[in-house]
């Protein structure tokens, strides 16, 4: 099996595909830059957590653009669930092109606004591939527990990031109908 892995930089995305791969599957990791916002200090830091891993194979997809269209054009509220929804489709792509069976990412229920039960049914709605989610119930203590034993904490621990361009109070409901009619905007120009 094969399957493509979301990796941030942060902590949880690398123990969630440590996870996986101790099952024998094979990894593609895949970064999503926003290095006009943020710089390579992300991409360099998932690189180096795909090595450690022993990933082999890392794609990076610069999202800059496409994440400043969502954070400009859409209800700001949205941004993470919007965000998220584009990552899986492109990581949907990917995998079709790699013949990998699904994707794996480091959410947890509950840790942060787009990982709620009812964002995470609208982010899995944007796919028809397989989301697995081996990080769900744990707590953020425990997956840091799983990194420090992995050896991977020390190069994921710094300053977040990712959320550069989203809202102060972000959703944490949404309901598909309201969130595909966001993306309609992004279609438009």
């Amino acid at each position: 099996m094969k399957a493509v892995a979301l990796i941030s930089g942060g902590i949880d995305s690398p123990v969630a595909a440590w996870m996986i791969k101790r099952l024998g599957v094979e990894i593609i990791a895949l970064h999503f830059s926003n290095e006009k916002f943020v710089g390579k200090e992300p991409e360099e830091k998932a690189r180096k957590l795909a090595n450690m891993l022993g990933i082999k194979k890392f794609i990076c997809v610069d999202a800059s653009e496409d994440f400043e269209k969502i954070a400009t054009k859409c209800k700001r509220k949205y941004y993470f669930v919007l965000m998220k929804r584009y990552m899986m489709k492109k990581a949907e792509e990917i995998a079709k092109k790699e013949r990998a069976d699904f994707i794996v990412t480091g959410e947890s229920i509950a840790q942060v606004s787009s990982q709620t039960l009812s964002n995470l049914v609208t982010i899995t709605k944007a796919v028809s591939i397989p989301i697995v989610r081996p990080l769900l119930g744990f707590d953020k203590q425990e997956i840091i527990n799983m990194a420090r034993k992995l050896g991977t904490f020390e190069i994921s621990i710094g300053p977040e990031v990712c959320d550069l361009l989203g809202p102060k109070h972000p959703a944490t409901r949404s309901r598909l109908e309201e969130i595909v009619k966001e993306e309609e905007k992004l279609k438009e120009d």
